[in-house]
């Protein structure tokens, strides 16, 4: 069977963690800050892991 090729796209929004989870940016933070709370921008900027069937996928994508 051949070799897959990454999906750049993914690769380029995807951080794989030593451990082997994924760690992706959160949406909503880009503009239209003035509206949104202090809390809510503080929580905008963590990182989330991927879980579930979605992690499945993006790692398929990413080949690992």
């Amino acid at each position: 069977m051949p070799k897959l090729k990454t999906h750049k796209g993914t690769a380029k929004r995807i951080k794989v963690t030593s451990t082997g989870k994924l760690t992706r940016r959160r949406a909503f933070g880009a503009h239209l800050l003035a509206k949104k709370s202090k809390s809510r921008k503080r929580n905008i900027n963590t990182t989330a892991t991927v879980t579930g069937n979605t992690a499945r996928n993006i790692k398929r994508a990413l080949g690992i």
